[in-house]
């Protein structure tokens, strides 16, 4: 984060003395949600949306902090009700530390995360049974982000205290074998109050030709070439923010050709231009958050899948902004901000259908649910919160 001491590693240990010691249910004997692919969203809105929303329960994944006082004892396991919103605790998958970030698989059978310690890994969890299927070390420091490459093969990961990024196979049950590519961001230098790279996300672009890593201690997005079949990188392309702006994630618009990047330390978000051709982004002028002019650490954003509206987290305000986009994805105009019911929305995810909005709250320990209104792009809370100890990550399938 910002030179002011809200470094990553003192802000974890800060937890202590913060976080609310919720507790999910031990799991073990739970049975395992359903993980068959949901239906694929629609592009634009339409009338059936009520008829696509599945019934019955749906899985939810919650990630955490397993080494601060008050934090989980692994992966959380819950399931939510598509309708209201509510969600059940109904267990942990234990023998994961630290799990602060999750992914699945394209065929939703394996459940993947990141264990952000010192010594970084990447662990693969079988859904059917919950069986943890082994770690693989990153081969660098507080691994905070991993993404599941389109194909199913390969899983990206961001290690953010040694500012590198890792590609590790993906075998046919899921498991994850031995690094292939380890890259450390050695350049440009680190922006004002950094003292090194941090890579915090590491995604592949809607059109699959490239992967990015965003980067906030080198003001940085790399574009990088994935080779498929040796799973190495290659890097082709660097887009600079303004100096200090601390990039941290970014999210593209269903078109393709833009994408939105969340700046952490200087309170601003940005539209970005993609060339799938050549992997080059361009990124915008930084635009306001909605918060104020005090220092908000923006996390994430998202888009719904119809292209039309964008949410940010911002974790000092503790708050939602909600945009409009305009101009087939060039432009976002801020609406306004809606209170996240929690403290510090560290991530946010849509359920699949884009009908309800999850959001982490790390401080509060809590995970808190919006029903998404499709026409206009209003928030409206479903419910309660549901405590979840130190709620970093919410992925809902």
């Amino acid at each position: 984060m910002d030179s002011g001491g809200w470094s990553r590693r003192r802000f974890v240990g800060a937890l202590a003395g913060g976080a609310a010691a919720a507790a999910l249910p031990s799991c073990d004997d739970a049975p395992a949600p359903a993980t068959s692919p949901a239906t694929a969203p629609e592009a634009s809105a339409s009338p059936s949306r009520e008829a696509r929303r599945p019934s019955g329960p749906r899985p939810l994944y919650l990630g955490t902090y397993t080494s601060v006082e008050g934090g989980g004892k692994g992966i959380g396991l819950a399931t939510y009700d598509a309708a209201t919103g509510r969600i059940t605790g109904t267990g942990t998958v234990t023998g994961v530390g630290n799990p602060s970030y999750l992914a699945i698989h394209p065929d939703r059978r394996t459940l993947y995360a990141v264990d952000e310690r010192e010594d970084g890994a990447v662990t693969a969890v079988r859904l059917a049974d919950r069986k943890v299927l082994g770690s693989r070390s990153t081969g660098g420091a507080g691994p905070c982000h991993l993404s599941v490459h389109p194909g199913g093969r390969w899983l990206l990961s961001a290690n953010y205290g040694s500012g590198s990024v890792a590609v590790h196979p993906i075998d046919a049950s899921g498991a994850l074998g031995e690094r292939t590519d380890l890259v450390r961001h050695s350049g440009p230098p680190p922006g004002p109050g950094q003292e090194g790279p941090h890579a915090h996300q590491f995604v592949t672009s809607p059109d699959g030709g490239h992967v990015l890593a965003v980067d906030l201690g080198t003001d940085t997005v790399y574009t990088y070439r994935l080779d498929e079949k040796a799973g190495t990188l290659t890097e082709v392309a660097q887009a600079q923010t303004r100096p200090g702006a601390g990039p941290r994630h970014l999210t593209f618009h269903p078109g393709g050709r833009y994408a939105y990047l969340a700046n952490e330390v200087d309170n601003t978000v940005a539209v970005c231009s993609y060339a799938p051709a050549s992997g080059r982004v361009t990124v915008g002028e930084a635009q306001s958050t909605g918060t104020g002019s005090g220092t908000s650490y923006p996390a994430q954003i998202l888009v719904t899948s119809n292209g039309r509206y964008a949410y940010l987290a911002n974790r000092g305000h503790n708050s939602l902004t909600r945009y409009a986009v305009e101009g087939d994805g060039a432009r976002l105009r801020l609406l306004d901000t809606v209170p996240v019911g929690g403290d510090f929305p560290r991530q946010i995810a849509f359920s699949p259908e884009g009908t309800l909005l999850f959001a982490a709250n790390q401080k509060s320990s809590t995970v808190t649910v919006f029903h998404v209104d499709e026409a206009n792009g209003e928030l409206r809370r479903a419910g309660e919160s549901f405590p979840s100890p130190v709620a970093v990550c919410a992925l809902p399938l």
